[in-house]
C-alpha cells in the first residue's frame, strides 16, 4: 500500500487497449504542430508582450522571449522524450505513475487539472472581452448586464459549452476546426509583423536595453517569495528587468505540454509526438521574437498600452482600421487556446480514472465518438460556469505555478526512468542527459520562486484538497494498489505506432 508504489510501462501499455477505456489513434504530425500552435499563441502575443516591454525591458524584451523558450525547450524536451517513450494519454501524470510513484503522479495530475480548467476559464473570459470590443468596433453594443465583468459572462459560457459539445463529438473534428481558426490567427500575426514592419522607427529601439532603474518593490501577499526569502531589492529594465520579463512572457509559451496530452490518439506517436511539441514550440518563439521587435519598433516602449498593445500600436500611427483586424485576430486566436485546454483536461482527468484514481465509469468512452464524453461534459460544465460565474482574473497566476511543478517533476523524471528503465526503446532522447533535465528543473523553481506568496497559499489549499481526496478515495481504489494491473504487463503491445 506505499504511495509510491510505480504502475510499468508495459500495463500502462495495455490499459490504453481496453475496449472501454481506448481512444481513436487519428492525429498526425501536422495535427499535433497546429495543435501545439493552436494553445500556444493565445492571450500571451497579444497582451504580455506589451506589458513585458512597458513595465520590465522595454526593445530587450525579445531577450526575455528567448530565455522564456530556453526553459520551456528544456522542459519540452523532457516531455518529448517521455512521450515518445509512453505515448499514453495523461502527459506528465503518466510519466510520473511509472517513475516517481502514485502520490507524485496524483500530485501531477492535480496540478495539471489546476491549469488546464482554470486556464481555460482565464482564456474564456478574455475571449468574451474581445469579442465585445470587436462587436462594439463593428458597431454592434453587447448588453452589459451579460457580458464581460457582470453577474453572468454570457459570451465566455457559450464558448465553452460549444467547444465541449465539438470535443466531446470528436477528436478528428475538433481538429479540423482548430485547424482552420489556427489558420486565420497565424495570418493574422504576420499581418501585424509585415504590416508593422512599414511603420517601425529605428529610435524607437534606442536604447536597445534601457539602463536599469529601482523597480516598486511589492508588498504583502502580492510580494515574490523570492523577494520575501532573500530579501532582494526589485529592479526593472537592464538585466534583471530582461529576466523579470522572462517569468512573465513564460505564460506566452504554456500549452505545449498540452500536445503530451493527445499521446494516445497519435498514428505515430514515437516520431509525431517529438516533432509537434518542439516544433510548435520553435514557430512560435520566432513569431513571439518578430511580433515584439515590430511592437517596440512601431512605439516608444514608454508609450505602449499593456492592455491591448498590439491593437493600441496601430491607433498609434493612424490605423484604426487594422485594430478592427487584430481585435478579429484575437478572437480567432483565443477560441483555439480554449479549445486545446479543454481537450488536455478532459485527457488527463480521464487517464486518471482509467487508473481509477478517479471513478472509472467516468472515462468509459464512446463506441460512436471514440472520446469520452461524460467526462468531456462533465469538465466543460465546469469550466464554463467557473468562466461565466467567477471573477477570477486575480488567479493567473494559478496557471503558471500549476505548470511550472509539473515541468519540474517531469525533467526530474527523465533521468530516473533512464536508469531504472534502459531496455525501453526510445524514438527521442533528451541530449545531455542528465544535465539538460536537470537545468530544466532548476530553471522552473526559479520561475516558480519568482510567484507571489498569496499564489502559493492558494496553490497549497488546491493541494491540500488533492491530498484529502487521494487519501480518502484514489489510495484504496487504485488498480495499482488492487492488484488489477498485474496481468497486463504480458498483454501490452510492444510498438505503438510505427516506426
Amino acid at each position: 500500500m506505499s504511495v509510491f508504489r510505480t504502475k510499468s510501462i508495459e500495463s500502462s501499455m495495455a490499459s490504453a487497449e481496453e475496449a472501454d477505456h481506448k481512444l481513436k489513434r487519428t492525429l498526425s504530425a501536422l495535427d499535433l504542430t497546429v495543435f501545439g500552435i493552436g494553445v500556444i499563441i493565445g492571450a500571451g502575443i497579444f497582451t504580455v508582450a506589451g506589458k513585458a516591454a512597458q513595465a520590465y525591458a522595454g526593445p530587450s524584451v525579445v531577450f526575455s522571449f528567448v530565455l522564456g523558450a530556453v526553459v520551456c525547450g528544456l522542459a519540452a524536451l523532457c516531455y518529448a522524450e517521455f512521450a515518445s517513450t509512453v505515448p499514453i494519454a495523461g502527459s506528465a501524470y503518466t510519466f510520473s505513475y511509472a517513475t516517481l510513484g502514485e502520490l507524485i503522479a496524483w500530485i501531477i495530475g492535480w496540478d495539471l487539472l489546476l491549469e488546464l480548467m482554470l486556464g481555460a476559464s482565464v482564456v474564456a473570459q478574455g475571449w468574451s472581452t474581445y469579442l465585445v470590443t470587436l462587436l462594439k468596433q463593428l458597431g454592434v453594443a453587447w448588453p452589459a448586464a451579460v457580458g464581460p465583468g457582470s453577474h453572468f459572462d454570457l459570451p465566455a459560457f457559450v464558448l465553452v459549452a460549444a467547444l465541449t459539445l465539438l470535443i466531446a463529438k470528436g477528436i478528428k473534428e475538433s481538429m479540423r476546426v482548430n485547424l482552420v481558426l489556427v489558420a486565420l490567427k497565424l495570418f493574422i500575426v504576420l499581418f501585424v509583423i509585415v504590416a508593422g514592419a512599414f511603420f517601425v522607427n529605428r529610435d524607437n529601439w534606442t536604447p536597445f536595453i534601457p539602463p536599469s532603474q529601482p523597480g516598486k518593490a511589492a508588498a504583502g501577499l502580492s510580494t515574490p517569495l523570492i523577494q520575501l526569502i532573500s530579501g532582494m531589492t526589485p529592479a526593472t529594465f537592464g538585466v534583471m528587468g530582461i529576466m523579470s520579463a522572462a517569468a512573465l512572457v513564460f505564460f506566452a509559451y504554456i500549452g505545449f505540454d498540452v500536445v503530451a496530452t493527445t499521446a494516445e490518439e497519435a498514428r505515430n506517436p514515437q516520431r509525431d509526438l517529438p516533432r509537434g511539441i518542439i516544433g510548435s514550440l520553435v514557430i512560435c518563439t520566432v513569431l513571439y521574437m518578430a511580433v515584439a521587435l515590430v511592437l517596440t519598433g512601431m512605439q516608444k516602449y514608454s508609450e505602449i498600452d499593456p492592455k491591448a498593445a498590439l491593437a493600441n500600436a496601430f491607433v498609434h500611427i493612424g490605423k484604426d482600421g487594422f485594430a478592427t483586424v487584430i481585435a478579429a485576430g484575437a478572437v480567432a486566436g483565443l477560441t483555439t487556446v480554449v479549445l486545446t485546454l479543454l481537450i488536455g483536461a478532459t485527457r488527463v482527468t480521464f487517464a486518471m480514472s482509467r487508473d481509477n484514481l478517479l471513478p472509472s465509469g467516468l472515462g468509459r468512452t464512446n463506441p460512436r465518438t471514440g472520446t469520452p464524453v461524460r467526462l468531456t461534459l462533465i469538465i466543460g460544465a465546469v469550466v464554463a460556469l467557473t468562466a461565466s460565474l467567477t471573477p477570477i482574473g486575480t488567479l493567473e497566476e494559478m496557471v503558471n505555478i500549476g505548470t511550472l511543478t509539473a515541468f519540474l517533476l517531469v525533467s526530474l523524471a527523465v533521468p530516473i526512468l533512464r536508469k531504472r528503465r534502459p531496455d525501453l526503446k526510445r524514438s527521442f532522447k533528451v541530449p545531455g542527459n542528465p544535465w539538460v533535465p536537470w537545468l530544466s528543473a532548476l530553471a522552473c523553481f526559479y520561475l516558480v520562486l519568482n510567484l507571489s506568496v498569496e499564489t502559493w497559499i492558494r496553490f497549497v489549499v488546491w493541494m491540500a484538497l488533492g491530498f484529502l481526496i487521494y487519501f480518502t478515495y484514489s489510495r484504496s481504489h487504485s488498480n495499482v494498489g488492487r492488484g488489477v494491473d498485474e496481468g497486463r504487463a504480458q498483454e501490452a503491445p510492444e510498438v505503438v505506432g510505427e516506426r
